[in-house]
């Protein structure tokens, strides 16, 4: 029996993994991570659909990979709080907050009030020293401040959907991902 070739979209969670190893290396390589930001909120617009999460989502991707072919995972279902409507748009709130909260940092900075901080926040509130990953006077203060604060975004979303995927099913970060609660949300307004 001949192998199924795979599709390029299937390779996307080299992406992710990559993406996330570069915030390691380089902070404004955080800027990159818009496209994830970007690109779902689109395709809901133009298509009308959720085919970003199915196909295209490299985080998913990772998580299922590392999930099952890896079986980091306990294969468990996700409670059922987690699948509620109040959980995932308080979820999907909540992280717009921090977001405003990241940009309005940004706005500071770009205004002078503030100085930059090389610090990335895991979790909202463990704040890590990350000063290896940026070179001072390669970019403008604010630019920089936006790098910081957007990958401590993107770390936090991936780490909770590392703890999920290890209590629970490999993409139980899906069922409450704010980008897949949005593009859901653009999709029944649009149809």
């Amino acid at each position: 029996m001949r192998k199924k070739r795979k599709k390029w979209f299937e390779y996307m969670w080299i992406l992710s993994a990559l993406y996330m190893a570069m915030g390691f290396v380089n902070i404004l390589s955080a800027w990159l991570g818009l496209v994830c930001f970007l690109v779902p909120l689109l395709i809901a617009l133009v298509k009308g659909d959720k085919s970003y999460c199915g196909s295209y989502c490299g985080r998913g991707q990772l998580l299922e990979l590392l999930g099952s072919k890896l079986r980091l995972s306990r294969r468990k279902d996700i409670p059922a709080f987690l699948r509620s409507k109040w959980f995932r748009y308080g979820f999907l709130a909540f992280f717009m907050f921090m977001f405003a909260n990241m940009i309005f940092m940004t706005y500071l900075v770009f205004q002078g009030s503030s100085g930059f901080k090389e610090v990335v926040t895991l979790l909202w509130s463990i704040r890590l020293p990350w000063y290896w990953a940026y070179s001072a006077g390669i970019a403008e203060p604010w630019i920089v401040q936006f790098a910081f604060g957007f990958y401590s975004l993107m770390l936090t979303s991936t780490t909770l959907g590392f703890i999920t995927m290890a209590l629970y099913k490999p993409r139980s970060w899906c069922v409450y991902c704010p980008m897949g609660t949005m593009t859901q949300g653009i999709c029944s307004i649009r149809n």
